[in-house]
């Protein structure tokens, strides 16, 4: 058993860069302003769709929050472009996330089960809150898939530490 290096609050986010369906690169430490970066575990993963679905639903309350707002996964360019025709999802999407990308990140990383599940490591959920000038303010990363924060109370939070310049908490070692 291996263990990672958890991203701390407050650091700043890692220099990290995967392509963009469509075109471009997502690299979110060198992004404007807020933002928000939802890994999630690929293409097969059902629970991922409602989710990202629910994300998407989301996202004018994210606008008015000033968060911009991105998802990202280990998948190849094929799967993350059939996901998003068949759902339609209004966000950036990037694929490619490579293990070292994902242990920089601090997440949770699994091998898939059998080769009909995928081919290739994939990072468990995550999400990172980051802040105008790059650090992470808010983090939540899961080992599994069942275990995922409140997209509705993440948009509201995002929107209340602007309003009350709410510090990153969780500092303290």
């Amino acid at each position: 058993m291996t263990q990672s290096t958890k991203l701390a609050a407050g650091e700043a986010f890692p220099a990290i860069a995967v392509p963009r369906l469509g075109g471009g690169e997502i690299a979110p430490a060198t992004m404007q302003g807020w933002r928000l970066l939802v890994v999630y575990r690929g293409k097969h993963c059902p629970l991922c769709k409602p989710y990202l679905g629910t994300l998407d639903s989301l996202l004018d309350e994210f606008a008015a929050a000033g968060v911009a707002v991105a998802a990202i996964s280990a998948d190849p360019e094929e799967k993350a472009a059939a996901d998003h025709a068949e759902f339609g999802w209004r966000f950036p999407l990037g694929y490619g996330l490579s293990v070292p990308q994902m242990q920089a990140m601090g997440l949770y990383i699994s091998h898939p089960r059998s080769p009909q599940e995928t081919d290739r490591p994939f990072a468990e959920p995550g999400l990172f809150l980051i802040n105008p000038a790059g650090q992470a303010q808010l983090i939540d990363i899961s080992n599994a898939p069942f275990a995922r924060p409140d997209l509705g109370g993440i948009a509201r939070g995002a929107k209340r530490i602007q309003e009350m310049n709410y510090p990153i908490r969780g500092t303290l070692a």
